[in-house]
């Protein structure tokens, strides 16, 4: 299972990502947002997204479903993280985006139109929800860990029975370094406003 893989690599994993410049993908999301808007980071890794975030005047929320990574994630940002998986997540309040950056792709794909229609409850209708999954045409496994990969085909097959719409797909090369040639499909979604 993958949340196995990030407690026993919890340390390599953050040091191999907590530094990637993500600009390119921050500038796509919080032009959508109001100052001071409640994100809530969806399987928040090492802690960086919620870092940057919180950093810009965001409420952030944030979750992993691994022990390791959440602990990686306080220390980062000196907050409160919690430990939960996507379909045990619930806000008390709707909040006004999503950010899941490579973290439901670990969802077996039979499983994410759930995991979708219910992080879509979370948000406030009109809502924003960033994701991004590996681009490829089937699923594949690495080290242990599940991936569900993503054509924007797929993605929009998937949401048929959600409250949310692709506003735009994109893709970008993986921004560690050594893995360029590894693309990422990006989707910016909006909740139906009814």
């Amino acid at each position: 299972m993958s949340v196995n893989f990030y407690n026993q690599n919890a340390a390599r994993f953050v040091q191999d990502t907590v530094k990637v410049e993500m600009a390119a993908l921050y500038d796509q999301f919080l032009p959508y947002l109001n100052q001071g808007a409640h994100i809530v980071d969806a399987g928040c890794g090492s802690g960086r997204d919620t870092l940057f975030f919180q950093q810009q005047g965001f409420q952030v929320t944030a979750f992993d479903a691994s022990d390791a990574m959440v602990a990686a994630a306080r220390e980062l940002t000196n907050g409160k993280v919690l430990l939960s998986d996507f379909n045990d997540f619930s806000s008390p309040k709707p909040v006004d985006a999503i950010w899941a950056c490579a973290s439901l792709l670990h969802v077996p794909a039979a499983n994410l139109p759930h995991t979708f229609k219910h992080l879509a409850n979370q948000l406030k209708p009109a809502g924003f929800f960033y994701c991004s999954f590996k681009q490829a045409e089937s699923d594949s496994e690495r080290d242990g860990r599940h991936f569900t990969n993503m054509t924007e085909q797929r993605l929009r097959d998937m949401l048929k029975d959600t409250s949310l719409q692709v506003l735009k797909c994109w893709t970008t090369s993986d921004l560690r370094p050594g893995r360029e040639r590894e693309l990422w499909l990006n989707a910016l979604l909006e909740k139906s406003r009814t």
